[in-house]
């Protein structure tokens, strides 16, 4: 039985480049092409394919936005973004979304075709330099929460005090603790973080928090 796929690309050429090369092997069958958002999101949930391979900027809507939609009424499809973006926003925010793969438009056709049989045999295949940017992502995560954890109740509720704005003196008078005292802890809280401001630790904290 072959794995069908939908193709959602706005960039004509290249949507009949992908649907020509996946046709031409004896294991899959391209059984829609769209060329905008807004016809995929109609008809791809009858259509119900295997594999999307699916665009992020769509001239009428991004991708990410199709998947949110029709993930939960698509369970047995599997999306493969393949786009020219290599941001970490659209990265995570695509992943997030229910993608299972994330590949770069520059890679090999022979790639792609091996990611589509691998993400319909549960795999999740990405390009390389996305792999990394992943990797990247939860190394710096595992940093955080190492920093956060080496830090003592005082100093996280200091820290959450100076991200609601207060400054040394009212943190003083709120934790029943002096100036020179607040200062220290600070002192010791940015060490711990490897962080040189007040600014860089409220980062810290808010991409602990996320």
């Amino acid at each position: 039985m072959s794995i069908s796929i939908a193709i959602v690309e706005d960039e004509k050429n290249y949507n009949n480049a992908l649907k020509k090369v996946i046709n031409y092997q004896n294991d899959m069958r391209v059984v829609a092409q769209f060329f905008d958002g807004n016809e995929a999101l109609k008809k791809l949930p009858d259509i119900s394919p295997d594999v999307v391979m699916m665009d992020i900027q769509l001239q009428d809507m991004l991708g990410i936005e199709i998947i949110e939609k029709l993930k939960k009424h698509m369970p047995g499809t599997q999306f493969i973004m393949c786009t020219s973006f290599e941001d970490d926003e659209k990265i995570f925010n695509s992943l997030k979304a229910g993608a299972a793969g994330y590949l770069i438009k520059g890679e090999s056709m022979d790639k792609i075709l091996s990611s589509i049989r691998d993400v319909y045999n549960g795999g999740a295949p990405m390009s390389f330099s996305i792999a990394r940017k992943v990797l990247n992502h939860f190394e710096r995560k595992d940093a955080d929460v190492k920093g956060f954890d080496e830090l003592t109740t005082r100093e996280k509720e200091i820290v959450e005090l100076l991200s609601q704005g207060l400054l040394y003196k009212e943190i003083a008078e709120k934790s029943f603790i002096s100036i020179d005292t607040v200062k220290k802890h600070v002192g010791n809280i940015y060490r711990k973080l490897q962080v040189n401001n007040k600014v860089e630790a409220i980062n810290k904290l808010n991409h602990f928090k996320n």
